[in-house]
């Protein structure tokens, strides 16, 4: 079968999908804006053919690159990027050449419009923060109206926390409508709690056959917007109700053969028309892996490789789910290059030599929403990730 895995250099880590598929069987044809000498070793040997493509932004493009492999190859069976940004684009194709696999196009949208999500969280039971689509200012306002505030307001098609804000008072309000860019926004009551994600695998029949979990002390808007250092942690469980509201989510959505990162609150007090404290509510869905190199924590915490795990269940190699092997947090802390910490990079690697597994710069275009230098450890327990926290993260003293 012919798998075309659009951008498989980026993340740097994802050649492990082409890597993956091409140990099952698959032709793996890559598409990508990366010239074909600046490609690592690791994505040249995972891939049968790659296509530069400078512009993949222009879809006429794109649907060159993917012309030319049918007719070199045959049948185009799949088409994945496991990009955001790309979905969209991914969908269209599929729709063009009629590829069966995967969402086609436009109801991909629902995938990546908050607002859509809404439709399918009732549809799986659940409840969800009030909210309302903001074209103006009056909308604004009756909303604020109705719920009080604060509110939260991001765009209603977006990735991560960009241009998204809390909005505490009519000067918020007003600072927003300021320097809102001119696309639609959706507004919701805020919610205190943590988020905790249900990440994992959806096989042909909409049934979760590998399922982590991420919790994320720290709110991405605040790391977004006050440009400070992230922390997050693979957990080596699921928690019971997280992985029951998580599989009503996948069902209700009808996924298939799909990566997935959802999102829940965990509330940190009571709401009366959504639960009690301790109890979740869905946030939003990410039909794609989680940010970054995720997926490298979650297949060290699972013992599991999760890009085995998807080329396995798309070819049809898996009868049961996945068992977790030895599995074990995973701490990701990332420093900022404009904070001073009070531990030197030479500092963190020798008090936790063994323990971490890697470490470096994250890329530009994912540094701002996620942090400029990261570490990642494998723990034992979760008082060893918090210390571990606190001691990547302890700012210098002042004097």
């Amino acid at each position: 079968m012919n798998f075309i895995l659009v951008s498989p250099q980026f993340p740097s880590t994802y050649y492990k999908f082409a890597f993956a598929l091409k140990g099952v069987g698959f032709t793996v044809l890559g598409i990508g804006d990366t010239p074909y000498e600046q490609l690592t070793a690791e994505v040249k040997t995972s891939l049968t053919e790659y296509y530069y493509c400078p512009n993949m932004n222009d879809y006429g493009s794109m649907y060159k690159a993917v012309a030319f492999y049918a007719f070199k190859y045959g049948r185009i069976d799949w088409i994945e990027s496991h990009n955001e940004w790309w979905l969209e684009t991914d969908a269209r194709l599929r729709a063009d050449f009629n590829i069966v696999t995967g969402i086609k196009y436009p109801f991909i949208i629902d995938y990546k419009a908050k607002a859509a999500m809404k439709t399918y969280f009732a549809k799986a039971g659940l409840p969800y923060a009030r909210f309302q689509l903001i074209n103006n200012r009056d909308d604004a306002e009756t909303f604020i109206a109705s719920v009080g505030y604060p509110v939260f307001v991001k765009p209603n098609i977006g990735v991560g926390s960009v241009m998204s804000f809390k909005l505490a008072n009519k000067n918020d309000l007003d600072a927003f409508f300021e320097k809102k860019i001119n696309v639609i926004y959706i507004m919701e009551e805020f919610i205190e709690g943590t988020i905790e994600s249900f990440d994992g695998i959806a096989d042909a029949g909409s049934h979760v056959v590998y399922e982590a979990s991420n919790v994320f002390p720290r709110p991405n808007y605040l790391v977004v917007s006050e440009l400070s250092d992230d922390m997050y942690y693979t957990t080596p469980f699921v928690p019971k109700d997280l992985s029951e509201a998580g599989r009503k989510v996948i069902s209700a959505f009808e996924v298939k053969n799909r990566v997935f990162h959802l999102e829940f609150f965990r509330l940190s007090k009571d709401y009366p028309h959504l639960g009690k404290a301790g109890s979740l509510i869905p946030l939003e869905v990410n039909m794609r892996p989680a940010g970054g190199y995720t997926p490298e924590m979650i297949s060290t915490a699972m013992g599991v490789s999760l890009y085995e795990a998807w080329a396995k269940t798309i070819a049809g190699h898996v009868d049961v789910p996945f068992t977790p092997i030895n599995p074990c947090y995973v701490a990701a802390p990332a420093r900022r290059d404009r904070i001073k910490y009070a531990h030197t990079h030479e500092e963190i690697m020798k008090t936790y030599q063994g323990k971490i597994f890697s470490q470096g710069a994250y890329p530009p275009i994912i540094s701002e929403g996620m942090g400029d230098y990261f570490y990642m450890a494998k723990m034992m327990t979760k008082d060893e990730v918090e210390s571990f926290f606190v001691y990547v993260l302890e700012p210098a003293k002042v004097i």
